[in-house]
């Protein structure tokens, strides 16, 4: 075991990242995607769902969003989505959630864990960008809301 001020590098064992014997996040990635809905980009624009963005207010200020979405930052998405939670936002309730990242990665993780809640949820291929490359409409990024994160309204 590593001790403080120690330079023994510390031990493999027990919390922190996992190793490549683990099957790493490439491998929950397509776990993750065969279990969930994904959806085209022009597919998503007319379909009957609501889009979930999940970037940062960073990544929306500097690339816009996607028109009609919700913004949810991805660190409070399960207490938002789960309408028992006391921290729930209505607007996404009943919904047919289909969330977006930058690239669309980190929301099939994202989707996944909302589909273990119940909640019917998806996500876009190839997010944000995916959505700009299909020549989708985008506009500016509003101003960041005051008050909790992730409990607005379509934008």
């Amino acid at each position: 075991m590593s001790r403080v001020g120690s330079t023994e590098p510390p031990s493999s064992g027990g919390a922190g990242c996992a190793d490549a014997g683990a099957g790493g996040v490439q491998e929950r990635l397509a776990e993750a995607q065969a279990r969930i809905r994904r959806y085209p980009p022009a597919y998503a624009a007319s379909a009957d769902v609501l889009l979930v963005d999940l970037r940062s207010q960073d990544l929306r200020e500097r690339d816009g969003i996607v028109p009609g979405s919700v913004h949810v930052p991805l660190s409070v998405l399960e207490w938002r989505c789960d309408q028992q939670s006391g921290f729930a936002n209505p607007i996404l309730a009943g919904r047919t959630l289909v969330l977006l990242c930058d690239h669309g990665y980190s929301s099939s993780l994202a989707a996944e864990r909302l589909v273990d809640l119940g909640v019917d949820a998806g996500d876009l291929i190839g997010g944000f960008e995916g959505w700009r490359e299909a020549g989708l409409p985008v506009a500016p990024a509003p101003p960041a809301a005051s008050g909790l994160p992730g409990m607005g309204g379509p934008q």
